[in-house]
């Protein structure tokens, strides 16, 4: 599997722990930076690169990662073709997570809904609210939850996409 990864300074440290985590599952990592620590580097030079890397190459994925993680989604989310979703860490849904009521208390909930109902391919990790293993534990559970494939998901995709 195809996966693009970036990230600006706040992520970096996290980043270089992912590459070799993601390798040795037998994925093909791919850097779009940053490629040294620099404080005063921004976000979206990186994660557009991305996102646009992404949204090309049908069946690859992308992980993004900043700070909150939302500024990197909002950045990924203007490139069409990807979708990308935040994960937080262990903050817990407190309202049922779906229309059956089903309540949920596993903070990876998010994760696997997202790639089920939203065929999301790009995950923003927030690595001020998350620790290492957190987000190695998400990485996984995001690459191995497959796209229900649902006409309603699909149908919504499409609007997405117009």
């Amino acid at each position: 599997m195809k996966i693009f990864i970036g990230t600006d300074h706040t992520g970096f440290e996290l980043k270089r722990k992912l590459i070799p985590f993601l390798g040795a599952f037998g994925h093909e990592v791919i850097d779009k930076g940053v490629f040294e620590f620099n404080k005063d580097d921004d976000y979206p030079d990186f994660v557009k690169l991305v996102a646009k890397a992404v949204a090309n190459d049908l069946g690859a994925w992308g992980i993004v990662i900043g700070g909150s993680g939302q500024g990197e989604a909002m950045c990924v989310n203007r490139v069409l073709g990807a979708r990308a979703v935040v994960f937080y860490g262990p903050h817990l849904a407190t309202q049922p997570v779906d229309v059956t009521g089903r309540q949920s208390n596993d903070s990876f909930e998010i994760v696997r809904l997202a790639r089920e109902h939203n065929d999301a391919n790009i995950l923003s990790l927030a690595v001020r609210f998350i620790t290492e293993e957190e987000a190695k534990q998400a990485v996984k559970i995001f690459l191995e939850t497959p796209f229900s494939g649902d006409a309603r998901h699909i149908r919504r995709i499409k609007k997405i996409d117009d």
